[in-house]
């Protein structure tokens, strides 16, 4: 038996929670400066959209978090991707807009607990949870965990590769696609790190000798390393989908 539950109600798994749900993450993608502004009133408006999964014995199992905005259902109206989603919920929130949807912003299932359909259950209550509050639109831009054995490959080529059996190629997608939900458009920045050189090293254990283009673990893209400005850059994609 699975409970969904507000991360407020269960303030003694935070600190489980915050090493947890780190785990199968770059060290890059908490770098992404455009977030900065937002964090924190994100917190203090919407408290009530972060989640944990939890069993009977409320051991820790998944967590998530999301963002209520207002949408159009159109493919030009959606935002730009992760970052612009944080902004766009925040700020709509503080000039009184009325939501009717709900982004799903993340999902995080621990590490010893992956492949028993802890994703799918979290993603579905915490869908429902949304329809019940009033929010008809579910959305998501999803971070394909396959995409980074292929970052040279556009992300508008590969939210089209699917296996034989037409479901896509990627895990994740394939998580969300079989829970109804559709693959709407490309985000292809969704999210910017940008950093000095020292930064990048630190975050990829790799070395960047030179200017030029780089193919780092885990990214989706590739990296753009600027001596001159001791800066790199690094914008990465997702695919926006839109649940039933």
């Amino acid at each position: 038996m699975y409970e969904l539950i507000p991360v407020a109600e269960a303030p003694e798994l935070d600190e489980e929670a915050g090493r947890r749900f780190v785990e199968e993450w770059p060290e890059f993608i908490f770098h992404d400066e455009g977030v900065t502004p937002y964090r924190e009133r994100r917190v203090q408006h919407f408290r009530d959209w972060e989640f944990y999964l939890v069993d009977e014995n409320r051991r820790l199992i998944a967590g998530c978090w999301g963002v209520p905005l207002a949408w159009d259902g159109t493919v030009a109206d959606l935002p730009g991707g992760f970052t612009d989603s944080l902004a766009r919920s925040v700020k709509a929130f503080e000039e009184n807009v009325v939501p009717n949807t709900f982004v799903l912003m993340a999902a995080a299932v621990r590490s010893d607990e992956q492949g028993q359909g802890h994703a799918a259950r979290v993603i579905t209550a915490v869908r429902d949870r949304a329809v019940e509050a009033g929010l008809t639109q579910v959305i998501a831009p999803v971070r394909p965990t396959l995409k980074s054995r292929y970052p040279l490959t556009p992300i508008e080529t590969f939210m089209t590769w699917t296996r034989p059996d037409g479901l896509p190629l990627d895990p994740w997608l394939r998580t969300h696609v079989r829970l109804g939900a559709t693959i709407l458009a490309p985000a292809p920045a969704s999210q910017t790190m940008t950093g000095s050189i020292a930064d990048w090293e630190s975050w990829t254990n790799m070395k960047f000798p030179s200017t030029g283009t780089y193919t780092i673990p885990d990214g989706l893209t590739v990296l753009h390393i600027n001596h001159p400005t001791n800066t790199g850059t690094y914008t990465e994609p997702n695919i926006w989908l839109r649940h039933a």
